[in-house]
């Protein structure tokens, strides 16, 4: 079966839509409390790649997990950080696909300057806590009972990950459009693709 990472593109909406849904639905792993239409996706995707990177993983011709960076805070300050999320479709969960989306993201981010990226986590959550310990990211906290959600008060735990070394004068970040004019670029995207298994 074949495997590609690419960024997701306006054909993808539908499915990372169906991938999300059952995280917003069944579970607390997303705070959303209702699960956001393709059109939505969407809308979101057209939003979010204007700064940041989001990628597909397709095996086959089915979109098997996405990743995305966002922005961690909105002050000038925080530019060089960003937030990051990876959800896998449960068909192809412990094949090593959020891994190798995580590694693609990773490598465009740190060219395009980012240095700190910081992944929040609902707990418990072992899961997703092994992966991203796995590629990297360290605990750096916990907010005790942030959210209610399923009839329940949940913590979240946060994990940082150093994408780059800290500047005493950093450039701010180039934009997603530069890193892509990159002679690179096609490195970067297929980064993860070893990491992800053959089933």
């Amino acid at each position: 079966m074949t495997v590609d990472i690419r960024p997701a593109a306006d054909r993808d909406a539908a499915a990372i839509a169906q991938i999300y849904a059952p995280f917003v639905e069944s579970s607390a792993t997303s705070f959303e409390t209702e699960a956001p239409s393709a059109d939505e996706i969407r809308r979101r995707l057209r939003e979010t790649t204007v700064a940041y990177p989001w990628l597909v993983c397709v095996r086959g011709e089915t979109v098997a997990g996405y990743a995305y960076a966002t922005t961690h805070r909105v002050r000038t300050a925080y530019q060089w950080s960003v937030e990051t999320s990876v959800y896998v479709r449960e068909s192809f969960r412990g094949a090593g696909v959020g891994r190798g989306l995580y590694t693609s993201l990773f490598a465009i981010l740190a060219a395009q300057g980012f240095v700190n990226a910081y992944a929040g986590i609902t707990l418990p959550n072992e899961r997703s806590v092994a992966l991203h310990e796995a590629v990297g990211f360290q605990p750096v906290g916990v907010y005790r009972k942030i959210g209610y959600k399923t009839g329940a008060w949940h913590d979240v735990g946060w994990w940082h990950l150093a994408l780059n070394a800290y500047s005493p004068s950093p450039e701010p970040p180039a934009t997603l459009a530069d890193v892509q004019r990159r002679p690179d670029w096609s490195t970067m995207l297929s980064a993860g693709v070893p990491v992800i298994r053959a089933r």
